[in-house]
């Protein structure tokens, strides 16, 4: 671990003194013994009065406040550390499930980030604190020792001690104790400069994310995304449903009047006839797009009937012959079997246009607990995952439910589209 202010004094002790890092030391130090002080203060008296009220059941509260008061701590002391290193330390907190209080406070107190920052909290207040304080007294007594030439010559001579029982009878008897001020104003710069860098090293040891914080946060992360493709998955499924049981359906009633009006206008000689014939034509075409769109949102035979069935519904739709072998022995999660259905349609799209194939077999086993989906065609091969993005997002999408997606196309050919998704939760 690399302190900015031990590397200074390492690399250049001589300039370290004639640098501004002394300064930004004193300064760093110096409001942590203020910060440190009143962080103790406080800390104490909502221990101690949590202790007094616990027995009216109000103390839990006050000692939970005790509990995360590390937190703000740790967020101020983050932005004072910058005195004296520049690299930020960032937070280790994972994001909040939902808005609250009592969410934000189930989410702080199981992680760990919380305890070592309230382990911070007292170090700062009774290590850093103390040590402050004999830093600051170090650092006083220098500057007025190295001013005490000044102070005679203000204050008039004979006034003044250096030394108990005898007066500095000038300013020039004065210069003794400017030269033991300078010499603790330079060991006061290589102290601030140590003590500084010992509290860096400590604050980065407890306040930085670990590798566990890392983890959590992924973790939660990925449930969050998966939450959001539920949520848009249900949306897609209303939307599929909004159409299917409101347009598509006026849309027929629509198309079955115009052919009744073809009907009534067969034979006469009206110029309304084939207005009405072209205008059944629209609706019938505006009808077959309608269906399109639906599909391509959420199929309805997905929902009623489920993957194997839905997946032979896209080979009769395909130009290229499609055999499908689905062997799974129950329904699949809605998510699985949405982003499974939609791998295939991909698939099929880019054999269809890109591939030159003659036949597309697509197997579908359930193998562990995961849906293992082959989509293999007899075309050139040589097809590039990374070049559209297509593909992409079906492997960005199939990553969210913690499974895989794996393209293998030689030159050549064949060309096959492998996924793996987890069924269970």
């Amino acid at each position: 671990m690399t302190v900015a202010v031990w590397d200074a004094v390492r690399r250049r002790p001589g300039r370290f003194v004639l640098s501004a890092w002394p300064l930004r030391c004193w300064a760093f130090l110096l409001s942590g013994t203020v910060v440190g002080y009143a962080v103790l203060v406080l800390f104490a008296v909502l221990v101690f009065a949590g202790l007094a009220l616990s027995v009216v059941g109000v103390g839990l509260v006050v000692l939970t406040a005790a509990a995360v008061l590390g937190i703000p701590v740790a967020a101020l002391e983050r932005r004072r550390l910058r005195l004296v290193e520049p690299e930020p330390l960032p937070d280790p907190h994972a994001p909040l499930p939902g808005a609250g209080a009592l969410p934000w406070l189930r989410t702080r107190l199981r992680e760990r980030a919380t305890w070592r920052e309230l382990a911070y909290t007292l170090a700062l207040g009774v290590v850093f604190t103390t040590t402050g304080i004999g830093f600051t007294a170090l650092l006083g007594l220098s500057a007025i020792l190295t001013a005490t030439p000044v102070i005679v010559w203000a204050l008039a001579p004979d006034t003044v001690m250096l030394v108990p029982g005898r007066a500095v009878s000038g300013p020039l008897e004065a210069l003794a104790g400017s030269a033991a001020g300078l010499l603790g104003l330079l060991v006061s710069a290589y102290a601030g400069g140590l003590l500084a860098g010992t509290h860096v090293w400590v604050a980065r040891s407890l306040l930085s994310a670990r590798e566990e914080d890392l983890s959590s946060r992924v973790i939660e992360l990925t449930r969050s995304r998966a939450r959001l493709v539920d949520a848009f998955e249900a949306e897609r499924r209303r939307i599929e449903r909004d159409l299917h049981d409101g347009a598509q359906q006026q849309l027929v009633a629509l198309t079955m009047t115009l052919g009744l009006a073809e009907l009534e206008l067969r034979g006469q000689d009206s110029p309304a006839a084939p207005l009405v014939s072209r205008a059944r034509g629209e609706a019938r075409q505006a009808l077959d797009q309608l269906r399109s769109l639906v599909r391509g949102i959420h199929p309805q035979v997905l929902t009623d009937h489920g993957l194997p069935a839905a997946v032979a519904e896209l080979a009769l739709r395909n130009p290229i012959p499609v055999t499908v072998d689905m062997d799974l022995p129950h329904r699949l999660p809605p998510a699985v079997e949405t982003t499974a259905y939609f791998t295939v349609t991909e698939a099929l799209t880019n054999a269809s246009k890109h591939s030159g194939a003659d036949e597309v077999t697509v197997v579908g086993r359930l193998r562990d607990g995961k849906l293992v989906l082959l989509v293999t065609d007899d075309g050139h091969g040589g097809a590039d995952p990374a070049a559209g993005a297509g593909l992409q997002g079906l492997a960005d999408r199939v990553a969210i439910l913690r499974g895989r997606l794996i393209v293998t196309s030689p030159a050549g050919g064949p060309t096959q589209l492998r996924v793996e998704v987890p069924c269970s939760a």
